[in-house]
């Protein structure tokens, strides 16, 4: 069964999804609507059965009458599946890549976004309901990309979808866009791998622990049964002040706030350490971390962080060049000159690693690994020229 709500910039709900049915055609639901689909019972990697899952997604423009004009759109780790506006005015997360006239042009191509596996915009993940009629909370089962791959493909299947015409993602939607054209070349004709490569590093699964374990130590989390009480909020708080610290450039931030005080407080002139005011720069970390608390669940938070732990396009298929051996998609690949959490030289390591001669293109960008959201558009003209033209 397909159910639609309309979005407003924030997830329907945290535990519970809408029940009123539409029509699963997607010409009668409206651009940019929240749409839900059950996929039935999922078996994961882990070995563990996630019963009746639930996938929330957006759609964009018309599907053609043969279904091969239909392009995947993959998030990031917060983001949700809104990418660019549609009936509503509210504003998408990529409209500098998807929208009318974009590189992605909804009036020629249908565009489809989907929450993944775990998470908080309408897909089932640790604050939806169980079988027993609790939110999941500590039950909820570990995710990896080929978990959330799967469960994708059965949507697509859903909606009659065989082959994408392209797949694209940025840094966890790189990672998911790679392991679609890996786990079913077939189905894969075009794909774009940005800010990201093929694998989650030591260091980078590192600053994923710092995030997850300052979840799970604050006092509210209750082993992730919390709902119904206090939520984590200073430990979710925390865990993306680490996260944008690797997300923008250490040049970016000393450009933007150097060692300035924040307006009248005074970091130098306090009469305890409890009592001092903040820099700039500490101001700016409290704000990204209380704006996500506002919008973003804590579990979930663990639980995609977790899935793009797992990432690892090797696992159990042998050296790299072996493991890619069967995509047949075209390939853009892409990093971002500043990027220090996905570094340039992992996507070169991965075009060298995919068949045939892959290019890594270059965003720059002075932020750091968010060029991949802010700077998408100096990609339009090898976009356009190797996939939309």
């Amino acid at each position: 069964m397909t159910i639609a709500a309309a979005r407003q910039g924030a997830p329907v709900s945290k535990t519970t999804h809408p029940h009123a049915p539409v029509p699963a055609d997607p010409a009668a639901v409206p651009d940019g609507t929240v749409q839900y689909l059950r996929i039935g019972d999922l078996e994961l990697e882990s070995g563990a059965r996630l019963p009746d899952v639930t996938l929330g997604y957006e759609t964009w423009g018309t599907l053609n009458a043969d279904r091969s004009n239909a392009v995947l759109i993959e998030h990031a780790l917060t983001g949700d599946t809104h990418v660019t506006r549609g009936a509503s005015d509210e504003p998408g997360w990529w409209e500098q890549l998807a929208g009318p006239g974009a590189p992605v042009d909804t009036e020629k191509y249908f565009v489809i976004s989907i929450n993944i596996l775990g998470g908080c915009y309408g897909s089932t993940g640790p604050s939806s309901t169980a079988p027993d009629g609790k939110p999941w909370g500590s039950r909820f089962p570990l995710v990896t990309l080929r978990d959330t791959t799967e469960a994708e493909a059965r949507l697509a299947d859903a909606l009659g979808i065989r082959s994408w015409f392209a797949v694209i993602g940025g840094s966890l939607g790189g990672a998911r866009a790679l392991e679609w054209a890996v786990s079913y070349p077939e189905r894969v004709q075009r794909c774009a791998v940005i800010s990201v490569g093929a694998s989650s590093t030591a260091e980078q699964i590192a600053f994923a622990q710092a995030q997850t374990l300052s979840i799970r130590q604050d006092p509210n989390f209750k082993g992730g049964d919390y709902y119904g009480g206090p939520e984590p909020e200073a430990g979710l708080a925390l865990a993306r002040r680490i996260a944008h610290i690797t997300y923008r450039s250490a040049a970016e931030l000393d450009g933007r706030f150097g060692r300035n005080a924040q307006d009248s407080e005074a970091p130098l002139e306090a009469g305890s350490l409890a009592g001092r005011g903040r820099y700039q720069v500490e101001s700016y970390l409290d704000h990204q971390g209380n704006k996500l608390v506002r919008r973003f669940d804590a579990n979930s938070y663990i639980a995609i962080t977790e899935a793009l732990m797992s990432h690892d396009i090797s696992r159990g298929r042998g050296e790299l060049t072996e493991a890619l051996a069967p995509a047949t998609a075209e390939f853009i690949v892409a990093a971002v000159d500043s990027d220090r959490l996905y570094f340039p030289a992992q996507s070169h390591a991965l075009a060298e690693a995919l068949p045939g001669e892959v290019a890594v293109h270059t965003i720059e960008a002075p932020i750091g690994h968010d060029g991949f959201l802010t700077e998408i558009g100096q990609l339009t003209s090898q976009l356009r020229q190797h996939f939309f033209g």
